[in-house]
């Protein structure tokens, strides 16, 4: 499965972009590229006090994951490889800035309703994101339904089940699914 492109886990806070992509990272031997990691701490600054990032706030974000995903993409096979990227990729606009970078880049879409987004955002512990900014993510949210190499999935199935439908879609070789 190396040679198929990387992979961008996306979609807004809460729907399980770090699960799901630490599960394909390990089921596709792929190196994880965590993008909360590559946060300026401007950034997380503004999140943990609830205040939403613009796009300027991302542009160095998104710049920093594009040359971690192309670092990953010109490593001998066996030596790194393609990667599996969480990355929230709101706007059509961030994720055509990823796709610049990686050309055939892939993305699985992890919906969920405003509500269960809440839900999981107020219940876990450890992390900077504050529980007042998940509306505004999900007015940034720009679907990416009917762009090219996505698959959009029901963030509420099973960890086993959403990494089995990556693993078929990957092995179909990436056919448009709503």
């Amino acid at each position: 499965m190396n040679l198929l492109p990387s992979i961008v886990v996306m979609g807004v806070a809460g729907c399980g972009k770090s699960s799901l992509g630490a599960a394909l990272a390990q089921s596709l031997g792929r190196p994880l590229v965590e993008g909360d990691d590559h946060h300026p701490g401007a950034n997380v600054t503004k999140m943990r006090a609830g205040t939403p990032l613009t796009d300027a706030d991302r542009a160095g974000w998104l710049d920093a994951l594009g040359r971690a995903l192309q670092a990953h993409e010109s490593a001998p096979l066996g030596a790194g490889g393609q990667a599996v990227l969480t990355c929230s990729a709101l706007k059509a606009a961030y994720r055509e800035r990823l796709r610049a970078a990686a050309p055939g880049l892939a993305f699985v879409h992890l919906r969920l309703s405003r509500e269960q987004a809440r839900e999981r955002v107020a219940g876990r512990g450890g992390h900077y994101f504050n529980p007042a900014l998940v509306d505004s993510q999900f007015d940034t949210l720009q679907p990416p339904e009917g762009e090219p190499r996505v698959l959009a999935l029901d963030a509420t199935l099973p960890l086993p089940a959403l990494v089995l439908a990556v693993q078929q879609w990957l092995q179909a070789g990436l056919p448009a699914r709503p």
